[in-house]
This record gives structure tokens, C-alpha cells and sequence, in this order.
């Protein structure tokens, strides 16, 4: 038997993968403790009255199509503990000069029906994700490996592993490519970059098969519902500790850390061997945001009446103009027409604000660690395609890059994927190992989304680094 510790495990860092890595180890009877450096749980999945008294906005993450398709989140009882989703009718909408938009919505032939000559196209493409999807889920979140159904992700990995601008040309019109421009632009880097098709799919399927969803009252609902379920399965947590080095910690059998390389370096680099932290020390995280959280006197107006009913705008209106202000922003340079991700969820949830008052939520890509102040550019691109934006804007909450990452240290820069998702980092995040889980130090893993598969709140990270704990440390 093994000698006697305060806890089995511990996992440090209470966002959706510290969460879903707790979760995992409690169901397997053991005794878990849940650290959390600030005051509430939830890392990402944070929401508060920002702007005014009665506004309700969502700190980080606001629309969690992947949430809603977490082959581990979905397993859980979440809404006998408060967790209620709301789907909007338009999951995403991609507003256009001219006044028109292309929609993401639930059916896969509607969509492709609004995109006139790609119209087949676009059925060819993204159908065949979408009926494989329940074949490939627990796949495509998970790290390399064998996958259980080989033929379906072939089909999906030869589309996924191209550039976003090489998966376009197989569309002729401009409002398909700049379509699919948008979802690709959510893996914050160059279109130019492969792999960067595997996000646009994957968001695309998600959102015909799921929805992109909003949760009532807020994305910290999420993390609320998550902590319930863990304290009522005999979970513990813990706030207000903030952890710098392992001296900190109860004596346990594992632990489990929620935070990026630079952390983990600073926290247990001296228990790992020199090949370990050379890796860890040269890993790379990517580019920034900038967001503003608005208080609004009314809907935004937009020119294309679609995008009322639409949870998410993608603002960016060509391929082109989306492709080169992300370039831009990987080479250093803030755009002046940057690519904005918009969301407006008091349209669908009235509890996110005041009786007839609204609350709005966008950002844009900027270079890493960057202060530079994107509200005018942001807000100008909003008024480009819903002209008298700016006269309903009662209040604003802004956040540049270097003020995410002080806000949460997991943010390296502002960049909310936990390090870049490119072909470099794709399956060797955080380091080349049988395991990218297991660190070099036993009984020490790391279940961010530094780890595959990477950003997003579908807690994947958390899980699958609990299921090689348990394999290794309690031979479970």
C-alpha cells in the first residue's frame, strides 16, 4: 500500500481542465483537492458586472460550442446543478459591405443554401464531418493515438491538416471563402498555417450538430455547476491559494497542474531532468486579444437583419482582409481593420441586463503582450456594418493583452489557447513525450490547454491527463 498522504491528488488551477481533471479522479474514489489562486473558481469561465450595476458580462469565453459537445462534460448531471444553455437560432453570423450575411445554422443543407454557387460545394465539405462526428469526437479531442475509427478520420485529417487558405479554394464566391475565413480565424494565426482547416471544421460541425451555445446567467455558470457536481461526488476546493512552488501543497500522490509551461517551470522546474525543461522553456505561445465588454442601450443595429438573431459575429468581411490583418498580427503589427469576434448574448438570455438594455462582447487578435489600446478600431468595425453602434454605447470595460495575462497568468501575453496550436504544437504540446501529460518529475502532471487538444472549454486536457494519473500513479 502506498505511504500516507493528506490527499491522493491535487490539482492545481480551477478552469474547465483543472475541473474536468478533478471531477475524474474523485469519480474514481480518491481523494481530491482543487486549488484556486483567486477568489472564485473557473479560470476562463469567470462573469461579472464589468460595465454597470445589472449588466452581467463574461469575463473571457462567452460561447461554448465545444462545451456543449465535450464528450466528458456531456457525460455529467450539470443541469441538476444549475448549468442551462440557451442556443440561438443563428449560431454565427458573417455580416458583409453590401448588407447581406452568411449564417451558421443547425441544418447543414440551409446553410449551404444561403451560399449560392457553393452551395454544393460546401455540402461536400463539411457534410461528411458532420455525420462522422459522433465516430471521430472522442478522437479529435484527445492526443496521438490509434484512433478507434481510422477510415472516419482520414476523411477528416486530410481536410483538417491543409491551410484554411487552401481548404477555401474549393469555394468560388467571395461571401464562402470569407465564411470560412472566419471560423478559421478562432485558431488565432496565420491562414497561411496548416492545420489552421482543422478549427474551421471543427467549429462548423459543432455548431450544425450542437449549436454554439450561451449559458443562462453566464459562462461562470459553467464553472459554478462543474464545482457543485465535485463537492457533491466528495470533492474539495479551496480558494485564495495561489501557488509559486510545490513547498505550498498538502503531501499528495499526484498533482495535477492547470498552468502553462512558464508556470509549471517556475512552480516544479527544479524537479524535472534538463532535456524536460529545455523543451518546456522553448515553447511557444501565440498572438494576444484585445476585448471590450459594452453596456447597450439597444440591440446593435445591423445593416444585415440575420445577424439580430445570430449569438456570434464573425466581423471581417472578405478572406482577404481577414487573412492579411491576421498576418499582420503574427508578424507584429496591430491591423487597422483588425478581424473581430463579437458576441451578444442579452438578445437570447434578458437576465444578462436591465429590461430593454443589452450587453455586447468582442475582441481581436493583437501581438503578443501587446498594450496597445484596440477600442476605436474594434468599435470601427462594428459601425462599419451596424451603422449608430457607437450612439447606443452606455458604458465600456476594456482589457489589452499584458492586462489578460495579469488577470489570469495562464493568458502568457493574452493568448488564450495556452500556447500556439500550429503543426510544431499541435501533437507535442508542451513537449516531445510518450505522454504529453506526464512530466519528467513522477507523480507531477500538467492538464492545461497546453496539452492536446488545446484550447477551448470542452475539458478535454483535464481528462485525458486524470486518466494516465490513474493509470500510472493508482494502476487505474
Amino acid at each position: 500500500m502506498p505511504e500516507k498522504r493528506d490527499y491522493d491528488a491535487i490539482v492545481v488551477g480551477s478552469g474547465p481542465n483543472g475541473l474536468a481533471a478533478a471531477i475524474l479522479l474523485q469519480q474514481n474514489g480518491l481523494s481530491v483537492l482543487l486549488l484556486e489562486g483567486k477568489e472564485t473558481i473557473g479560470g476562463g469561465l469567470r462573469s461579472a458586472e464589468l460595465t454597470l450595476p445589472g449588466y452581467t458580462h463574461d469575463i473571457c469565453s462567452a460561447i461554448h460550442p465545444l462545451a456543449a459537445a465535450s464528450p466528458f462534460f456531456t457525460q455529467l448531471p450539470l443541469n441538476k446543478f444549475g448549468l442551462e444553455y440557451i442556443y440561438p437560432e443563428i449560431a454565427a453570423a458573417h455580416p458583409f459591405d453590401n448588407g447581406t450575411a452568411a449564417l451558421l445554422k443547425g441544418n447543414v443543407n440551409e446553410t449551404a443554401g444561403l451560399l449560392g454557387a457553393d452551395e454544393r460545394a460546401y455540402i461536400q465539405l463539411i457534410s461528411p464531418v458532420v455525420n462522422d462526428w459522433p465516430l471521430m469526437a472522442d478522437d479529435i479531442l484527445a492526443p496521438l493515438h490509434l484512433p478507434k475509427h481510422p477510415m472516419a478520420m482520414a476523411g477528416f485529417g486530410w481536410k483538417a491538416l491543409t491551410s484554411a487558405s487552401y481548404l477555401s479554394k474549393r469555394f468560388k464566391t467571395p461571401e464562402a471563402k470569407a465564411f470560412f475565413a472566419g471560423m478559421a480565424a478562432h485558431s488565432i494565426q496565420p491562414l497561411t498555417n496548416i492545420v489552421t482547416s482543422a478549427i474551421a471544421l471543427v467549429l462548423l460541425a459543432s455548431g450544425h450538430l450542437k449549436g454554439w451555445p450561451i449559458p443562462k446567467g453566464g459562462s461562470g455558470r459553467i464553472a459554478g455547476a462543474l464545482t457543485s457536481y465535485f463537492i457533491s461526488i466528495g470533492g474539495k476546493v479551496e480558494t485564495n491559494v495561489y501557488v509559486t512552488s510545490l513547498k505550498q501543497l498538502p503531501s499528495a500522490h499526484t498533482v495535477l497542474f492547470d498552468v502553462t509551461p512558464r508556470q509549471l517551470l517556475q512552480i516544479a522546474g527544479h524537479k524535472f531532468s534538463s532535456l524536460y525543461k529545455w523543451q518546456l522553456e522553448r515553447y511557444r505561445y501565440g498572438m494576444g486579444v484585445f476585448k471590450i465588454d459594452w453596456a447597450l442601450d439597444t440591440p446593435i443595429p445591423f445593416k444585415a437583419q440575420n445577424c439580430k438573431q445570430a449569438g456570434t459575429i464573425h466581423i471581417g468581411n472578405s478572406f482577404a482582409e481577414i487573412a492579411e490583418g491576421e498576418q499582420l498580427i503574427w508578424n507584429g503589427v496591430h491591423p487597422e481593420k483588425p478581424f473581430a469576434l463579437l458576441a451578444q448574448p442579452s438578445l437570447f438570455d434578458p437576465s444578462r441586463a436591465p429590461r430593454n438594455k443589452h450587453t455586447a462582447w468582442a475582441y481581436c487578435h493583437v501581438p503578443n503582450g501587446s498594450e496597445r489600446d484596440m477600442t476605436t478600431a474594434i468599435e470601427n468595425q462594428v459601425e462599419r456594418f451596424a451603422p449608430g453602434f457607437k450612439d447606443i454605447i452606455l458604458a465600456r470595460h476594456t482589457m489589452n493583452a499584458a492586462q489578460i495575462e495579469a488577470y489570469n497568468p495562464n493568458y502568457i501575453g493574452g493568448d488564450i489557447n495556452g500556447g500556439v496550436i500550429d503543426i510544431g504544437q499541435l501533437f507535442t504540446r508542451p513537449a516531445l513525450r510518450w505522454s504529453p501529460y506526464k512530466t519528467s518529475a513522477k507523480g507531477l502532471y500538467i492538464c492545461s490547454s497546453s496539452t492536446p487538444p488545446g484550447g477551448g472549454v470542452h475539458g478535454m486536457c483535464g481528462y485525458h491527463a486524470a486518466k494516465q494519473a490513474l493509470k500510472d500513479v493508482f494502476d487505474r
